[in-house]
């Protein structure tokens, strides 16, 4: 086995989940993950943990709503599923912690199961996954060769780019990060200005009163969880303005390219994609929730230095910024306060390394991709 695997493992186990002797994990494997998954089995037992394991198959939830597709004979909706069933439910309301590993053998695996029925199979399962987010939960992926000709490299390339993310200094990014989360959490206001040549200027504004940022090291001790991380973020409401988002990604198994959307009133009341907008629309007319933003981010791992259509490692990324409609997470909540709602969460990216800033109250805290306790910045 590859020693950095067995790295990847332990920073997953001791930094992320914080495993102690006595807990309950679940672990969720993908079809081409079982490397990790046995470095991580292995690591679990050494700490004297208690061990589920599942097996996260894209293929095999693939083939379940295609058969509930040829039952059903018609439109699929959420009441064509149990809702919540009790087994699943179950397992995730007695764990300690949930540590899922992607990595399957086919990125696109679910692309011929009609929008609905997938958005169907996810109301129905909101409870289930509410009770997964409720564990220490931690999200990781193995480097394999789907993802790695998803993010167009050699496989040994990938390999080289997805330990260079993950096996890091994450105490030392922690204390860095800590500076914008101290911003934020004082801020009322956060603007974002890009105005570049060729293509549609950004001019948003979103309030953050009230609201707590979290310092995504990569750790549940910082109310993170996903295995890389390196950013800072938080829940943002009324929103209003334009958004322009030029990094590609693949939302619900489509390609989605140049996003623009305008926000009135903390609702999206228009938008546009040059490229997968009827993806872009099913998303949005998921619930009310979806067309509400659930979160401001800002990428700060510099150890990610390029784009793989990957959303865990692309909206990491420094110099980028990225918003997600859809559901808020409640660590950046007030105490008995609920956020936006919704059964989607959906993270839309937009580049800042040049012709752009990030206000907050007024005050320019970023500029072309430096922070402003950089030496770099220009004021």
């Amino acid at each position: 086995m590859d020693e950095r695997v067995r790295e990847h493992a332990e920073v997953l186990v001791d930094w992320s989940a914080r495993v102690e002797a006595g807990d309950d994990v679940v672990v969720s494997v993908a079809e081409d993950a079982h490397e990790l998954g046995v470095a991580v089995a292995e690591a679990l037992g050494e700490r004297g943990a208690n061990v589920t394991t599942l097996y996260g198959s894209s293929e095999l939830s693939r083939a379940y709503l295609k058969g509930v597709e040829a039952g059903t004979e018609g439109d699929v909706d959420a009441e064509d599923f149990d809702a919540d069933p009790a087994v699943d439910r179950a397992i995730f309301e007695a764990a300690d912690a949930y540590l899922r590993i992607g990595g399957g053998r086919n990125t696109t695996a679910s692309a011929d199961v009609d929008r609905p029925t997938r958005q169907a199979y996810a109301k129905a399962r909101q409870g289930v996954r509410e009770a997964r987010m409720d564990t220490d939960w931690v999200s990781t992926v193995h480097p394999t060769r789907s993802l790695a000709q998803q993010a167009g490299m050699a496989y040994e390339e990938y390999q080289e780019f997805v330990y260079d993310a993950v096996l890091r200094d994450w105490e030392a990014l922690a204390d860095e990060m800590a500076n914008m989360k101290d911003v934020l959490d004082a801020g009322e206001e956060v603007r974002i200005v890009t105005e570049r040549d060729g293509a549609p200027d950004t001019d948003v504004t979103m309030s953050i009163a009230g609201r707590t940022a979290v310092n995504s090291a990569a750790s549940v001790a910082y109310d993170s969880h996903n295995l890389p991380s390196g950013e800072v973020f938080t829940a943002p409401y009324d929103t209003a303005g334009e958004v322009f988002f030029d990094v590609p990604m693949t939302i619900d198994a489509t390609r989605v390219r140049n996003v623009h959307l305008t926000f009135e009133d903390g609702e999206v009341v228009d938008f546009a994609a040059e490229a997968g907008e009827d993806a872009l629309a099913d998303i949005l007319d998921t619930d009310p929730g979806a067309r509400r933003l659930g979160e401001l981010g800002i990428g700060m791992n510099r150890g990610i230095d390029r784009f793989t259509d990957s959303i865990l490692f692309d909206e990491k990324m420094g110099d980028t910024v990225h918003l997600a409609v859809g559901r808020a997470y409640d660590a950046c909540l007030p105490e008995g306060e609920s956020g936006n709602d919704s059964a989607v969460h959906v993270d839309m990216i937009t580049d800042v390394s040049a012709d752009s800033r990030m206000e907050v109250d007024g005050e320019v805290i970023q500029r072309n991709g430096t922070f402003r306790w950089e030496e770099e910045f220009e004021g």
